[in-house]
């Protein structure tokens, strides 16, 4: 918030206290200054008259002026100037020898062979903000009224720009001090200092009966106020008032639009003042079902969609409620009457349709943070005062409103020992009563209980605790005791959870994966297509964007997006791990994502090249389980059914921890990964929540095996149906203590085998860990398996 020193200086008597002490007082209090800075600056000026100006004998841009800032013909000085519009009689504002400006310090020194005795000044080059100034402003020196006085040397003062900004950090909870006599009444309870604000008691209810008529149609447009003036005279605005616009970053239009924009700034209330002769009708009504294009104040064209508040009149649309009027009704010089709109707008329907429509207007930043609730009544009221004032008005009518309710102000109780033991202070009664009644809090003393009746902009005061903040801030931290605290010594450590999610990345580290963090914010169709998207996704209620608005319930989209990043921008063999939380109506759970797009190892000069396949990730997620605790007996891996919307039908499959399935993973299905222009890749989707709460085994160890293995091939002929692991799984429980290992290597359909049977070869390896096998018990071994798998699996050797 910009806040002028001078403005500010009108309600509250500041005398003996300087911007710089003011700022650090507000600071202190919690209302931080950022920045402190001038309107402008300048030291040695003085309003001058141009008596004779000549071109420059050696350029074509420049003039040699004689001006007179005196009477005396000492009073004479010869300056050259390169300004356009530099002539005789023009009064100017001068910057003697030695004057510093933001620029630099005037000096005597001669211009292309012409003495130069100080500066003819642009407003510009005394620091005051080009975007405030008209284009002729910018493009030449100031020109000063016919009537201004030579020889005055408070020439900031005399302009209006002897003032200092003081850049105001406002916390969210104190969207009040927006407003400028809110803003007073702070800087007075900080300060101990009256503050007198004007009475708007004459102008309250002012006017006759009338026949405009109001209305609302939505929830959002709650409360509605209007008032009808039938004549004014637009003009320019008074000096002081442009002056205070512009201290706090507004350009002045006219008398009347000014007036709508300064009572803003001193109440907080957004108004609008539409052109009483361009209402088709005198009615307005705000609705939120239409879906149109309109043309707003700017001259920009806007679309207009179901939800979006809009005001109407005579059922056609006016207005963008909240945020900016329409083009159709705007104040211009013809402008013979009014009406004054002043309204309390669903602060997140204003915040939505303004970051959609990209009109982030002060109005609506206002109606976003919210709005007190008597600043519609104190805004029409002092906009009345200031038209009859400074625009002629006349021809009052009636107040109007819509679902007007009499406001209770909030009453919060606190005692004074509760207060002190929470500050850990030894405040007494009267210290506290003090404060309290500075803040305008009206409180009543019963003991040692505390009623306050807080006031109706401060809508940040809801419980006693909000109380003792008031307290402590404005009476000062430094009032608290410097203590030691008091904390028990413990053993820093990881909680298992904490263990095993950096245990897993540093398995997927090691398996040359690296790490990415993507965004949890994604858009709606990122949480309907998804993989494992058995939750509903949580809205924010104001989204940065429509492409923000949702909380991911899974991980795919986010990673695959990254991929195709990576891939724009010729990165090679992208293999990405992602631990990160996904969030549902139901809850939260922690997945782990891992993509293999590429080669998960390539050595071009030795020719490796493993590919980043089904098998490459299935072999990375059982190596992890296995590095966690958890066996292979316990994992299974089953045909995926659950998800080939995302997942390659036949390149796939679904991962069990004992009977509870913990994730996905395969080769991406075709169509899928071609919306983020990827081909073969592979990705899985692990829920972590099952892992930090399974019990594994402890790791152990044991001495090298000292005894012979003993390796047997078999080729078996079984159903196409029949699984890999099927086999394995009988050939284990057939084997029992002798078997070492088993594995498949070889699968054959074709020439000499029956349709619908296979031959899968697999190498079946004997050892014992205390005895050197003898031919019987491999024997007898082999033959159960077998027999195993003939009875189950109607497996039968191949010939």
């Amino acid at each position: 918030m910009r806040l002028s020193y001078k403005w500010l200086s009108e309600y509250v008597d500041l005398n003996g206290i300087t911007p710089e002490e003011l700022a650090e007082k507000m600071t202190t209090a919690g209302l931080e200054v950022e920045g402190i800075e001038p309107m402008a600056q300048g030291t040695n000026l003085v309003i001058g008259e141009v008596m004779e100006c000549r071109p420059h004998s050696n350029s074509d841009h420049l003039s040699v002026t004689q001006t007179r800032i005196g009477d005396g013909p000492e009073d004479v000085y010869q300056i050259v100037c390169g300004a356009p519009n530099c002539r005789k009689g023009l009064k100017v504002i001068v910057a003697l020898p030695g004057a510093k400006l933001p620029g630099g310090t005037i000096g005597n020194k001669p211009v292309r062979g012409e003495d130069s005795n100080g500066m003819l000044c642009a407003l510009f080059e005394l620091g005051v903000d080009k975007k405030y100034l008209r284009q002729d402003q910018v493009g030449g020196i100031e020109e000063l009224p016919a009537d201004a006085p030579v020889g005055e040397r408070n020439v900031l003062e005399w302009l209006g720009y002897d003032d200092t900004i003081l850049d105001v950090s406002l916390t969210p909870n104190r969207a009040d001090c927006s407003a400028m006599w809110n803003m007073a009444k702070e800087v007075g309870a900080i300060l101990h200092r009256n503050v007198t604000l004007p009475d708007l008691s004459a102008y309250e209810d002012i006017g006759e009966e009338g026949d405009f008529r109001i209305a609302s149609k939505t929830p959002k447009c709650p409360a509605f106020t209007g008032k009808t003036v039938n004549h004014v005279e637009v003009g320019p605005s008074p000096k002081w008032m442009t002056d205070y616009l512009h201290a706090a970053g507004m350009n002045s239009i006219n008398n009347v639009v000014d007036i709508s924009n300064y009572v803003m700034l001193e109440t907080g209330q957004p108004l609008h003042f539409y052109n009483l002769a361009k209402l088709p009708a005198k009615e307005i009504t705000v609705v939120d079902d239409i879906d149109m294009k309109m043309t707003a104040l700017d001259g920009v064209e806007f679309e207009i969609k179901k939800g979006d508040l809009v005001i109407t009149t005579g059922g056609e649309p006016t207005g963008i409620a909240g945020i900016m009027g329409g083009e159709e009704s705007m104040i211009d010089e013809t402008t013979q009457g009014i009406f004054i709109e002043a309204a309390h707008f669903d602060q997140v329907s204003v915040r939505r349709s303004s970051i959609r429509l990209n009109l982030l207007t002060e109005a609506a930043q206002r109606f976003t943070k919210g709005i007190e609730p008597l600043a519609m009544e104190k805004a029409v009221a002092r906009s009345v005062e200031l038209l009859a004032k400074y625009a002629n008005a006349s021809g009052f009518e009636k107040t109007v409103q819509f679902n007007k309710e009499p406001y209770e102000p909030t009453v919060v109780k606190e005692t004074l020992s509760h207060c002190n033991g929470l500050l850990g202070t030894e405040f007494t009664m009267d210290q506290v009563r003090e404060t309290l009644e500075w803040l305008d809090f009206k409180p009543q003393i019963d003991g040692d209980e505390i009623i306050c009746h807080i006031p109706s902009y401060r809508t940040d005061i809801e419980r006693p605790a909000d109380i003792d903040e008031e307290i402590i801030r404005l009476i000062g931290f430094d009032s608290l005791k410097s203590t030691l605290p008091y904390m028990e010594a413990t053993v820093g450590q990881l909680t298992p959870a904490q263990a095993l999610r950096r245990n897993i990345g540093s398995i997927m580290r090691g398996f040359g994966l690296s790490e990415i963090v993507t965004y949890t914010l994604v858009n709606g169709t990122y949480v309907t297509d998804g993989c494992m998207t058995d939750q509903e996704a949580i809205a924010l209620s104001m989204p940065m964007s429509e492409a923000r608005r949702f909380i991911r319930n899974n991980l795919i989209n986010s990673v695959l997006e990254c991929v195709q990043y990576n891939e724009a921008h010729q990165n090679e063999n992208n293999m990405f791990y992602e631990i990160s939380k996904v969030y549902g109506t139901k809850g939260e759970e922690e997945r782990l994502a891992l993509v293999l797009d590429g080669s998960l190892q390539e050595d071009r000069l030795h020719k490796i090249d493993v590919k980043g396949d089904f098998y490459a990730m299935k072999g990375i997620l059982y190596a992890m389980l296995r590095r966690i605790g958890i066996p292979d007996a316990r994992i299974r891996v089953k045909e995926n059914k659950a998800d080939t919307d995302h997942f390659h039908p036949y390149r796939s499959a679904e991962l069990y921890l004992d009977n509870q399935m913990i994730g996905i993973f395969g080769e991406l299905h075709p169509e899928y990964a071609g919306r983020f222009d990827l081909k073969r890749t592979v990705y899985a989707e692990i829920r972590l929540d099952p892992l930090f709460t399974v019990k594994t085994g402890r790791l152990r160890f044991s001495a090298l095996d000292r005894f012979p293995a003993v390796s047997r091939d078999i080729a078996l002929i079984v159903s196409t149906d029949v699984t890999a692991q099927q086999i394995l799984e009988s050939i284990r429980k057939a084997g029992r203590k002798i078997i070492r290992n088993a594995e498949v290597f070889d699968v054959y359909e074709g020439e000499h085998i029956e349709k619908g049977r296979k031959s899968v070869a697999l190498r079946i390896t004997y050892q014992s860990a205390d005895h050197t096998l003898k031919e019987e018990e491999i024997a007898d071994a082999h033959q159960a398996i077998l027999n195993n798998l003939s009875s189950r699996l109607k497996a039968e050797l191949r010939g």
